[in-house]
């Protein structure tokens, strides 16, 4: 087939980015051209990956004599602020933390429009891929095909049946959903007004506003693509459009391989052996990660530890092993349970490696996540600040005695694993390259 250029655009966090490079990788084995849209304090992380890469910001330079940022310094420092909030119930958290993380999100899409016209008009893409919470609207104004791609828990594509997105709440109780759907209406409806307006401006279709709420970003014509298992899925009362296509998982296969070091491995009477990670913003809770590294110190079991970004500020026990950035999907085979902060990315991740786990989420769809987690029976949900020291080891106990549970995350790891997502993504993204018409099911 002939070479493509095929444009990535992720969300500039690093789960989302992730996801998009191990599909990059598979479209770049095939022979296609792939450039990677990356804010400043991203330059040369996909060039190290082999991309070309394309540079922007999402908002002013910093001052000449600002120290240099790290990468996704903005979101660090922007949970970092707002961190109080998550000790709130969500309903509370939408008018605190939500409505002010997607202006934050808005004012980035509203800055990097002009340099997104340049971009796309520069490289010619046949197709762009977005995995994006938020609309950027040079690229549905463009007329090129593109794709969507939604990396968060399926809450996010509204439907009645599923309850409301960033809410955590369960689906056999709706008591809440009215209340919480009216909160988002007096939260979010004039960011909702104002941005609309913009995006109308810059010559992209208007965005809508239905009785599940405001849409910040449309679907696309061509292609969306949402991931999640099947087996962990919402039951919906709506269908789909038919150019949404589920990936149930998406783990990229160039991570560095991984050793257990020689002081955790097997032995006679060694416990479990546990991956911690709250994803590199939820690691920033220094004092999170240290009550939690200690908890998981005063039992029998070995730890491996992602410390994020402040990792030098995290002591650990000798029972453990960690280090800033760890390579996730070559260390979760290796694994009897996982403890996470319901990123959907490890989420889908531990799915796929059949791994139960204990979710302490702290935002977004987080707590969605952590609900499903706990509701369809493959983990717990736990309070993140407020469980006590016996809850999380009671729940590892029973969890990693539960042959079921374990048989039943085989299976499924089995089932999920016979047909990568990340091939069967690639396949989509190049069907609309090759033909520029919507890629149905």
């Amino acid at each position: 087939m002939t070479a493509r250029t095929i444009v990535f655009f992720p969300e500039q966090a690093y789960g989302p980015t992730k996801n998009c490079v191990g599909i990059a990788n598979v479209l770049r084995e095939r022979g296609h051209r792939i450039v990677f849209i990356v804010e400043e304090s991203f330059r040369g992380t996909q060039e190290e990956n082999g991309f070309e890469e394309r540079v922007m910001r999402l908002g002013p330079p910093p001052p000449a004599d600002a120290p240099e940022e790290a990468p996704g310094q903005f979101w660090i420092d922007f949970i970092r602020d707002t961190a109080p909030v998550f000790r709130k119930p969500t309903i509370e958290q939408l008018g605190e933390f939500i409505a002010p993380t997607w202006q934050a999100l808005i004012d980035g899409a509203k800055h990097v429009d002009e340099r997104l016209v340049e971009i796309f008009d520069d490289v010619r893409p046949d197709v762009v891929v977005e995995d994006n919470v938020v609309c950027f609207p040079a690229l549905p104004a463009s007329g090129r095909p593109w794709v969507r791609i939604t990396s968060c828990n399926p809450a996010e594509i509204n439907d009645p049946a599923i309850p409301p997105f960033s809410s955590g709440y369960p689906v056999a109780d709706r008591s809440g959903w009215a209340a919480f759907l009216d909160e988002v209406r007096r939260t979010h409806g004039d960011l909702w007004a104002d941005f609309d307006a913009f995006v109308r401006s810059r010559g992209a279709p208007g965005l809508t506003y239905g009785e599940l709420g405001p849409e910040f970003i449309h679907e696309s014509s061509w292609l969306n693509l949402f991931l999640y298992p099947e087996e962990a899925d919402y039951a919906r009362s709506r269908p789909l459009a038919p150019t949404w296509h589920r990936l149930d998982s998406s783990v990229r296969a160039t991570e560095a391989p991984w050793e257990l070091p020689e002081h955790l491995r097997d032995g006679d009477g060694r416990g479990a052996l546990i991956y911690l990670s709250l994803g590199s913003l939820g690691s920033a809770d220094v004092a999170l990660m240290q009550r939690l590294v200690d908890v998981l110190g005063a039992t029998r079991h070995r730890v491996i530890v992602s410390k994020g970004p402040l990792a030098d500020q995290i002591r650990l026990h000798e029972s453990m092993t960690g280090e800033g950035f760890l390579p996730q999907p070559s260390i979760l085979p290796l694994v009897d349970l996982v403890i996470t902060h319901g990123g959907n990315n490890t989420v889908t991740e531990a799915f796929h490696h059949g791994k139960p786990m204990i979710v302490l989420p702290l935002f977004w769809d987080q707590v969605d996540n952590a609900q499903r987690v706990d509701e369809t029976g493959s983990g717990v949900r736990l309070s993140t600040y407020g469980f006590e020291d016996g809850e999380l080891t009671g729940a590892i106990d029973r969890l990693l005695a539960d042959g079921a549970l374990r048989d039943r995350l085989a299976r499924m790891s089995a089932r999920i694993q016979a047909a990568p997502g990340t091939a069967r993504a690639a396949d989509l993204i190049e069907r609309v390259a090759r033909t520029g018409e919507p890629a149905t099911r």
